[in-house]
C-alpha cells in the first residue's frame, strides 16, 4: 500500500473533506525554498508552508541547535520550573520588541497565543472589579480556530456551525481616511464596555491579504488608548519580517499592550506560541489573592526543543543577510507588480514587504470558495509551485532564502496563468 493510500485511510486533513478533493502529495525532503515529493518532483514553496517557514526548509543551523538540545533536555514542566532556553528567548525577543513589552507568556501555537491575550484582557478588568467584557475587532479578521480565537475573528462560512456559541464581539471596518472619525466615534460610544481591541496590524492574511495603512491604524490605536481600551496586536502572521520591518507594529508609533506570535517564531520548525505584555498588564495579576491568577497553561509550554529552534531562527533573522533578503524580495515584488498591474484579468494588486497579493477578476464569484481557486492551485502545482489561493486572490509569501531565479520563475508562471486561465 502506498503512502498516500495509507494516509487516506487514517488521516483527516484540514480543508480537504470534499469527496472530490485531490489526494495529498507525499513530501519526503525539504531544502531551501523547495520541497520534494516521493518521485523527486520539486515544488517551490511560495507560501512558506502556511506562512511559517522564513529561512528555508531543513536549515542546517536550526537542525544543529535542535539536535544539541535533544541530547540535553527534551521537556520539563513549566509550572514551578524553568530552563535556559525559555529565559534567553524571552530576553532576546523583548529586547527587539516595542519597549513597553516587558513579560512573555508561552503557549504552543498562534490560536493559543491569541486565547491567552484575550483572557489577559478580560481578566485584567475583572481583577480590578470592572465590568468591561466586550471586545472590538476588525471585519474579515482571522485570529485562529480555537473558540476564543474564532469569536474574535470575522463571521464566515468557517464559523457558521458555531456562531451561536461565540461570545459577542463588536466588528468595525478597516480604518481609512474616509471612515477614521466615524470609527473613533463608535469606540467612544462603547468605551465603558470595551475590554480590548484586537487586530492584525497592516495585513489581514486569511481575509484575503487585505492591506491597510499604518497612519490610520496608529490613529485608531491612539484613540483606543485615550479611551482606556487595551490593544492586542496579533503578529502571528505579520511578525518576523513579513511586512519589511521586524514586526508590523514597527510601522506605527502607538504601541499595543499585548502582542501575539507563532508561525515564524521557530523559523517554521515546530509549534510554539508566545504572548507578550506590558508591566501594567502583568501587575493586575500579581497578588496574594490566588483567584487573580491567570489560570492558563499547556503541557508543552516553553518546550526546550521549540525554544532552541526559536533561538536559532532568531540568530538567522538578526543576521544582516536576512535584512538584505527582505529588501531584495520586496524590490522584486514591486517590480513585478508594476509589470502586471494593468492586466485586465487583475482587479487589484497589493504589496507590503515580502507579501504580494493579486486579486483576479471573477465577477461576483469572489468568496474563499471561488471556482477559480482550484484551477489556479492545480495549474501552479503542475508547474512545480505551491501557491495556495485565498478564493480569487493569489499571493506570494516566500521563505527569505528564495533565489531571484525562483522568484522570476514564479512570476513567469503567473503571467502565463493570466493568459491561459
Amino acid at each position: 500500500m502506498s503512502l498516500v493510500e495509507r494516509d487516506l485511510k487514517v488521516i483527516w486533513h484540514p480543508y480537504t473533506q470534499m469527496k472530490t478533493a485531490l489526494p495529498p502529495i507525499p513530501i519526503v525532503k525539504g531544502e531551501g525554498a523547495c520541497l520534494f515529493d516521493g518521485e523527486g518532483k520539486k515544488y517551490i514553496d511560495a507560501v512558506s508552508s502556511w506562512w511559517v517557514n522564513i529561512h528555508g526548509h531543513s536549515h542546517p543551523y536550526i537542525a544543529q541547535k535542535v539536535a544539541e538540545q535533544l541530547s540535553k533536555l527534551e521537556h520539563v514542566i513549566f509550572a514551578g520550573f524553568t530552563h535556559e532556553g525559555a529565559v534567553e528567548l524571552a530576553e532576546r525577543l523583548l529586547a527587539i520588541l516595542p519597549g513597553n513589552q516587558q513579560k512573555a507568556f508561552y503557549s504552543d501555537n498562534g490560536s493559543t497565543a491569541v486565547e491567552v491575550a484575550v483572557k489577559m484582557c478580560l481578566q485584567y478588568w475583572y481583577n480590578q472589579g470592572k465590568s468591561r467584557t466586550k471586545i472590538l475587532a476588525l471585519k474579515n479578521a482571522y485570529h485562529g480556530d480555537t473558540f476564543g480565537a474564532m469569536a474574535v475573528s470575522g463571521r464566515s462560512a468557517f464559523t457558521t456551525p458555531f456562531d451561536s456559541m461565540l461570545f459577542e464581539v463588536e466588528f468595525i471596518d478597516l480604518p481609512t481616511i474616509d471612515n477614521i472619525e466615524n470609527l473613533k466615534s463608535q469606540i467612544s460610544n462603547l468605551k465603558s464596555q470595551l475590554a480590548c481591541f484586537i487586530f492584525e496590524p497592516l495585513i489581514q492574511g486569511s481575509g484575503g491579504m487585505l492591506m491597510y495603512e499604518a497612519e490610520y491604524l496608529n490613529e485608531l490605536m491612539l484613540h483606543c488608548h485615550n479611551e482606556g481600551v487595551l490593544l492586542i496586536a496579533d503578529e502571528v502572521f505579520t511578525g518576523f519580517g513579513r511586512t519589511g520591518k521586524p514586526f508590523a507594529c514597527d510601522h506605527v508609533t502607538e504601541q499595543p499592550d499585548i502582542m501575539c506570535f507563532s508561525k515564524g517564531l521557530t523559523g517554521g520548525t515546530m509549534a510554539l506560541g508566545l504572548t507578550t505584555c506590558t508591566q501594567q498588564i502583568f501587575d493586575a495579576f500579581l497578588s496574594d489573592d490566588r483567584l487573580k491568577t491567570l489560570f492558563h497553561g499547556h503541557s508543552f509550554t516553553a518546550n526546550p526543543i521549540a525554544c532552541s529552534a526559536a533561538l536559532a531562527s532568531l540568530d538567522l533573522f538578526l543576521d544582516p543577510s536576512t535584512s538584505a533578503n527582505l529588501k531584495r524580495i520586496e524590490a522584486a515584488h514591486q517590480q513585478f507588480a508594476l509589470k502586471v498591474k494593468h492586466h485586465p484579468k487583475l482587479k487589484t494588486i497589493r504589496q507590503t514587504g515580502t507579501i504580494l497579493a493579486m486579486e483576479w477578476q471573477t465577477g461576483t464569484d469572489t468568496s474563499y470558495f471561488s471556482s477559480l481557486r482550484d484551477k489556479l492551485y492545480q495549474y501552479f502545482l503542475d508547474a512545480g509551485i505551491i501557491l495556495r489561493p485565498l478564493g480569487n486572490v493569489i499571493y506570494i509569501l516566500p521563505p527569505y532564502c528564495i533565489t531571484n531565479e525562483e522568484l522570476n520563475y514564479i512570476y513567469s508562471k503567473i503571467e502565463h496563468a493570466l493568459e491561459e486561465i
